[in-house]
């Protein structure tokens, strides 16, 4: 039907007849001539209707917003003056000889050629309209140059493209599983996969070697900006190469990947920084590093003090004392203050104590704080030492359980650096490394895998479990702007450290034969190291593509509540449905109670 894309016209198709189809952009009429704007997946093109050629000029005039044309016309230069230097086609237009209109459209729930505040809601409830916008365009193309690289990328690295089950076993790998229950085997339910973990696992043991696939993961979890119930990951396992070697080759894959589709240079090599040195400066395991603002320790300078706010902190050894400088920041208000200690009281901080430092030269005097009052003067001295403040400067600080003090001062270090414009650059990859093995639960008073269980201490069997809150793990991260976008480990490959692991985590023989008595039995069988990690495709292509959601680079996301508008789903199903699966309904908890 066309011989041409409507964004691929240029001057080098001059006075060529061409056939183009898409949808009316825009339209104006200029009494006289009309000017349609054309668009299909690659842009726009301006087409010109004159009335010299009566019957498409006619036709023209009925021609309304989002309708289906066919056009043939002759590729021409743009009046002086009137080329849009923003478009590939910016220099040329259309003159239209033919016009067919292939289907005509109702008027679209919300404008295409501008940029209108529209509810998200909206938005997915009419998502094959929403994805005609050239911005929604955009992102699904750099998806798709993403996917393509880096698909040719481990090809180009001898891995091998292989599928794994959609249909599997319930597995604990942090967040509810999607359940799916069998007709053909009553009573029993298969599980859709939070990751191809144990099935890659079982690759390498088979001798695939090095594995990858594009795949989609389900979980059945809270939503947030970052997260969907069905996502996709990039997946990849590699045998014979240790954490180094692995971390080297997909760093040499993201710094290519960002070189090849965005023309962006990432630094060689990236930082890395051990978990504990990742929580300590910055609060979190994710740290944004274009961000300056760092966290600075400050318990001891505040042992004497016999204000209980930081005394308690000071001498509690699961408590922490912090201060964050914000150079500059002594003209932050007291209104912006208030405000500020409301969000950090969302992360269960109790308070947020500050002072402002009017003139360094002039010592406790040239302090301006409702806190002062209540510390030694030497530790107040001690503080503004070690942070380095000078005047201008405003200094926070966080003070409680060391988890609250993480989560809140770290949450405000990103919230400083983004209202006080301090980002420093565009990209900030960096590798997290030596993840603790575990971290124990209070609550459940036993330990829980911070990664997953089949992640390798670092060290010996016997360090393992003579003292398992010191080991480390062989896991990695890789973080980019504060997110990350692919976490991985070597795994364990022998049955005898496995076992440990399950013990130490309260699962017993029974229970891993139970679950996991297929890796086991394959463990006995020859199975070599083994490691890798999993890209988040769909944070890495957000980031890339500079939306603040993973929903804005997906083609069909759910919203947060985990529903699709535009199909209406999940829906009721049949009662018949429901017999021939054994399965009877009873009411919500909710209409329970009433």
């Amino acid at each position: 039907m066309r011989s041409h894309l409507c964004g691929q016209l240029t001057e080098d198709h001059l006075d060529q007849v061409v056939d183009i189809c898409g949808w009316v952009h825009r339209r104006r009429d200029h009494g006289g001539v009309i000017f349609i704007d054309l668009r299909d997946r690659e842009g726009l093109v301006q087409v010109v209707f004159d009335p010299d050629y009566a019957a498409a000029f006619t036709l023209a005039e009925t021609v309304r917003s989002e309708y289906v044309l066919k056009i043939r016309g002759k590729v021409r230069p743009r009046p002086v003056g009137t080329e849009n230097p923003n478009l590939t086609s910016g220099r040329i237009e259309v003159l239209a000889t033919e016009l067919e209109i292939l289907n005509r459209a109702e008027t679209p729930p919300f404008p295409l050629e501008s940029e209108v505040e529209i509810s998200e809601e909206t938005r997915l409830r009419y998502r094959y309209i929403d994805l005609r916008r050239p911005v929604m365009q955009q992102r699904m193309r750099l998806r798709r140059d993403v996917i393509r690289f880096l698909r040719q990328f481990l090809d180009h690295h001898g891995f091998f493209e292989i599928e794994t089950p959609f249909l599997t076993k319930a597995t604990p790998e942090g967040a509810r599983d999607y359940l799916v229950p069998s007709r053909t085997h009553p009573n029993h339910f298969f599980a859709l996969p939070q990751s191809p973990q144990l099935y890659k696992q079982l690759l390498m043991i088979s001798g695939m070697d090095r594995y990858y696939q594009v795949v989609r993961c389900f979980r059945d979890e809270d939503l947030r900006a970052d997260r969907q119930p069905e996502f996709t990951q990039l997946d990849i396992e590699t045998s014979f190469m240790d954490e180094k070697q692995i971390t080297d080759l997909m760093e040499d894959l993201i710094r290519e990947l960002y070189a090849e589709v965005l023309r962006v240079e990432l630094p060689n090599p990236f930082p890395r920084l051990t978990w504990d040195e990742a929580m300590r400066r910055y609060g979190s395991d994710k740290p944004d590093l274009r961000i300056p603002l760092e966290l600075v320790d400050v318990a001891d300078c505040l042992q004497s003090a016999e204000f209980k706010v930081f005394a308690g902190p000071a001498h509690d050894p699961d408590g922490r004392v912090v201060a964050l400088k914000v150079p500059g920041g002594a003209d932050i208000s007291r209104k912006d203050i208030d405000d500020l200690t409301r969000f950090v009281g969302i992360y269960g901080a109790k308070g947020l104590a500050y002072i402002k430092v009017a003139d360094r030269s002039a010592g406790l005097d040239g302090l301006n704080s409702p806190i002062i009052k209540f510390l030694p003067v030497e530790s107040v001295q001690a503080i503004m030492d070690r942070v380095d403040a000078q005047t201008g400067d405003i200094v926070f600080f966080g003070a409680d359980k060391a988890r609250i003090v993480n989560e809140a001062m770290g949450a405000l270090r990103i919230r400083l650096g983004h209202d006080r414009n301090l980002i420093q650059g565009d990209w900030a990859p960096l590798w997290v490394v030596d993840f603790p093995m575990f971290e124990w639960d209070d609550k459940d008073n036993r330990w829980f895998a911070l990664h997953h269980p089949f992640t390798a201490p670092k060290g010996t069997l016997e360090q393992l479990k003579a003292d398992p809150g010191k080991a480390l793990s062989r896991a990695y991260d890789m973080v980019l702007n504060g997110t990350e976008i692919g976490g991985g480990s070597v795994r364990i490959h022998r049955t005898d450290m496995q076992q440990a692991v399950f013990n130490l985590l309260g699962i017993g023989e029974e229970e891993a034969r139970q679950k996991f008595g297929f890796l086991l039995n394959a463990l006995k069988y020859g199975a070599p190291p083994h490691g890798g990690l999993a890209f988040g495709l769909d944070r890495l292509v957000m980031l890339m593509s500079g939306a603040t959601s993973i929903r804005e680079v997906m083609a069909f996301p759910k919203t947060q509540s985990a529903w699709c508008p535009m199909i209406d789903a999940p829906a009721l199903v049949t009662d018949l449905q429901l017999r021939e699966l054994g399965i009877r309904l009873r009411k919500p908890p909710e209409a329970e109670k009433s």
